[in-house]
């Protein structure tokens, strides 16, 4: 997938160092033709390495996926800043999640805080291993009424599947919250699965992999509430301005 048809349509950048040997990279293509032939979406997908993600401004919508330890810790972080300044839909699953958090902690909240899996000799980590691994698992998400997840699912709880071994330490969950982020799903532990951003378009970020639901012939109801965000905004962008004279 190229930058073929950029000129126009509703242009989705996939953040992220494309591999074969991540599952959820490989489910990308059958996905993005599912939302053409399900949900009547024609999005023109473009995937962007973590070590090269200028021009993000020009997107409708930012996908930061999978694939963590990144190559490029300050590209990722950068494409989540991008996407909540500008107001781009965005949503961050696995290590995307991870590194909105991180974004978010940095950039809104002021807090010197690292990852640990991309930095174990930092002082202080927003995301720490798991006490259990939730690699090649799944499990219960409960979700918080009246909140974008809880909405797009329709229910008040749902089966996800992970592969993941890092999540948020709780220690900062209260500073995160102050500052307006709204942890809006978590898993029978009580962990944060799930966060997002009221007021904005669409800000949404998954502990759990989305993209590994079924058999990748069928949209996630995220997966395709992101791209029915991407595509308002695109159509929202292509809009002509009226004159005021």
């Amino acid at each position: 997938m190229g930058l073929a048809g950029h000129d126009g349509g509703m242009r989705i950048a996939l953040v992220g160092d494309r591999s074969p040997s991540v599952r959820s990279h490989v489910r990308i293509p059958s996905l993005m033709e599912a939302l053409r032939e399900r949900d009547g979406i024609a999005p023109d997908p473009y995937w962007m390495p973590t070590d090269d993600v200028s021009g993000l401004e020009g997107f409708d919508g930012i996908w930061l996926l999978p694939g963590s330890p990144y190559r490029d810790e300050a590209g990722a972080v950068e494409a989540a800043r991008v996407a909540r300044e500008r107001r781009i839909p965005f949503l961050g699953t696995c290590a995307g999640f991870q590194h909105m958090l991180l974004e978010y902690a940095r950039h809104v909240c002021g807090l010197d805080v690292a990852h640990a899996e991309n930095e174990p000799g930092a002082r202080d980590f927003l995301l720490t291993p798991l006490a259990c691994s939730l690699a090649g698992h799944e499990g219960l998400v409960r979700l918080s009424p009246g909140t974008l997840i809880e909405r797009i699912v329709g229910a008040p709880g749902t089966v996800e599947s992970y592969i993941c071994s890092y999540g948020l330490n709780e220690t900062y969950k209260q500073a995160l919250a102050g500052h307006g982020l709204v942890f809006s799903g978590h898993g029978e532990d009580g962990g944060v699965r799930v966060a997002e951003l009221p007021g904005h378009p669409f800000f949404l970020a998954t502990l759990f992999q989305p993209e590994l639901a079924g058999d990748g012939r069928l949209p996630h109801p995220v997966i395709s509430a992101f791209a029915a965000a991407a595509h308002h905004h695109a159509t929202s962008r292509a809009a002509p301005v009226e004159s005021t004279l």
